[in-house]
Order: C-alpha cells, then structure tokens, then sequence
C-alpha cells in the first residue's frame, strides 16, 4: 500500500508589513528588557568583571558540556529518522537553530529549513512529518516533565516553594495532557488524521513564506502516518528518552557550571534550586515570544536564581546579584549565541555537500511505500 501525497503550488505568502512588525516588537522587547530591565538587577561592569575572571579549566568544561548538550540531539534525529546519518543530523540541527535563534516565530521557519534538507537528501513528506512530531513529542515530554522532578528533589530537600508547586502542578498536567494525547493518537486513527493536518498545516505556513509548493493532502495518509508512528516508537522509544532527557541535564550542567564558575558556591545556591530555575524557565520557553527566548529566559534565570538564594546569602547582595548575571549571561553565550554562526557554516555545509543529494528519482516520488520505512518492530 502506499501514501499519496497530492501536491499543489501557492503563491501565498505572509505580508512583509507583518513580519515587519514580528521584527519590531521582538527588538523592543529585547531592548527593554537588556536596557532597561536587567541593569536595574545587575550591574553590568560588575557582571563582566566576573565573566573575565572564569578560569581556563572552567571554561574548558563549560565548552565540553555544551558540545556534549548539543551533539546528543543528533542520535535522537537519528532515531526519529531511519535512515539520517549523524553527520546529516548535526547539519540540520545546527542550521534551524540559527533559524530559530534569529528569526521571530523562528520555530515554525526552522521546521521548514529541516523540511528543505531532509527533502534534498531524498526523504519523503511522510517520513519528515513522522520525524517532526516524534522529536517534538519527546522534547515537549522533557520540558513539561523537569518540574516535576525538580519539585519532587526540593520538597525531599525540604525546600520546595509555592512557586515550584505551581510550576510542577502545570507541568504535570500538560504532562498528563501530552500523553493522552499521544495514547489517543496511536489508539484512535481519527487522532491521528488530526495530528497530521496539524504538522500540514505547519508545512504549508513554511510553504507560503517562500512561495513554495506544498502538500495539501496530508490528511489522505493519516492511517500509514499512525502505523508508522506505532512502528517508530516501539522500536525507538530508549534512543529517544535516553538522547533527549541526557541533552536536557548537559543543558542544565552548563548553567550549574557557569554558576560555579564565577564563584558561587553551593551554600548559596544548591543544585536543587538551580534544576527548580531551571526547570521552570525550560518550561516557559515552550512558548517563546521572541527568537529563542532572547530577553525573556536571561531576565527569568536572573531573577529566579536571585529569588531561589533568597536568605542563603553569604555576601552583599549587589555583588551576588553581578555574580548571577554573569553566569546566566556564559550559559546564553554558549548555548543562543554561539550556535549562531556555526549554524551558518552547516548551511554552506548542506549547499556544498552534493554527495547526500537524493537522485532525482527519489525526489520526484510522490508515494511511500511501506517497504521504504525500514523500521524493525520488536518481537515479544
């Protein structure tokens, strides 16, 4: 049996007034919060007195815990997508990061950039939505989850706050949601058809942003999209917790060791209170407002990690104050702004590398058999 991708073209695009516009606020908004917010916290001389004190080791490691953050989003592409090399995976995770981290409502743009790569390197619509949704999935599951967890580590600790129970009770309830609808997706095919006119219609936005054909039947192939989805996460559901949890807690290492880096010590803030900031800004920046959450996650860090030292203060608050600002400010160095321009070069990378090109008989394929989605289903 296969699936039959009907294709249209559409010279619709999103007015440039209005993109306009997305540009605007995001700059202002970055603006008032790095001019006229955060050095109401934080002195910014200070600040960079801290960043110039980090040591070498110190660094070393916060460079190896980043790459080591970032390279395991590529075995969880991987797993999501039979077929993508690592190599491939890094090329496409690095350049919709930069699309994410610079465009407003960069998320939806970036889907598109993968959509383009995985299409030149000869995977169908299919495959690449089935992908999408899967890694989304898991990534939503990590994000809704760390607060849980993070509250459940405080209130063992004896210092968990009604800020955290709040933060928890939202992500398990999202949590609970997410997965119900998950189950409901696999059990019932009509769910289905409804999650595969969701990531069309994603694609379609793609399309009319750059005068590009699209796919406007996606629903017509929910029933092998759902088979697939069952095969997919029977087979791969360890590589993609494992992958995706283990890039969350390097993620969360960087901003431990930053912290530490500068000089605050565990008196002041345990590793507890820093996971329970942590947690809770990872779940606000599901719902980014400007790109990558420049602005909002630096004020949100700053000023929870300030919140969460509360009485544990061994110094003058001004200077702690500095000494947050500065770590918060490496954390987002090393994992907003640097992946920026590396994110270029695989761009060039993806242009310039005609070897992973896809014949033009696989391009040109409009139907996806099930015998080219060679995913193994265990045996009980």
């Amino acid at each position: 049996m296969a699936i039959s991708l009907q294709v249209s073209t559409t010279s619709e695009s999103r007015p440039v007034g209005f993109r306009v516009v997305q540009l605007v606020l995001s700059l202002a908004v970055v603006g008032f919060v790095f001019l006229g917010v955060l050095p109401r916290i934080a002195d910014y001389s200070a600040a960079w007195s801290n960043i110039r004190g980090v040591g070498w080791l110190a660094f070393m490691a916060l460079l190896a815990v980043t790459v080591l953050h970032v390279a395991l989003y590529w075995p969880q592409m991987a797993a999501s997508l039979p077929g993508l090399t690592l190599g491939q995976a890094a090329v496409s995770n690095q350049t919709s990061t930069t699309v994410a981290n610079m465009v407003p409502a960069g998320g939806v743009v970036a889907v598109g950039v993968t959509y383009s790569m995985y299409r030149s390197w000869g995977f169908s619509d299919v495959e690449i939505a089935l992908s999408t949704a899967v890694t989304f999935i898991w990534n939503l599951f990590a994000k809704l989850g760390l607060p849980v967890i993070a509250f459940i580590i405080l209130a063992v600790a004896g210092r968990a706050s009604g800020g955290m129970l709040v933060a928890s009770t939202v992500g398990l309830s999202a949590l609970g949601a997410a997965v119900g609808v998950l189950a409901l997706m696999l059990w019932k095919e009509e769910a289905a058809k409804r999650v595969s006119l969701v990531l069309g219609g994603v694609h379609g936005a793609w399309c009319a942003l750059t005068r590009k054909s699209r796919s406007s039947d996606w629903g017509a192939s929910c029933s092998q999209f759902r088979t697939h989805t069952i095969r997919l996460v029977l087979a791969r559901w360890r590589s993609l917790t494992l992958t995706t949890l283990a890039s969350h807690v390097a993620l969360y290492l960087v901003l431990l060791i930053a912290l530490r880096s500068v000089g605050i010590s565990g008196a002041e803030l345990t590793w507890t209170e820093v996971l329970g900031v942590f947690a809770v800004m990872r779940l606000l920046s599901a719902f980014p407002i400007t790109p990558g959450g420049v602005g909002f996650v630096e004020l949100g860090l700053i000023g929870g990690l300030v919140l969460a030292a509360g009485h544990h203060l061994q110094g003058p608050a001004a200077a702690f104050r500095a000494q947050v600002a500065a770590a918060v400010l490496i954390y987002r160095a090393l994992t907003y702004a640097a992946p920026i321009p590396v994110g270029a070069l695989t761009y060039l990378v993806w242009q310039r590398k005609k070897s992973w090109r896809a014949s033009t008989d696989r391009l040109e394929r409009k139907d996806l058999e099930v015998s080219d989605f060679p995913i193994p289903v265990p045996v009980s």
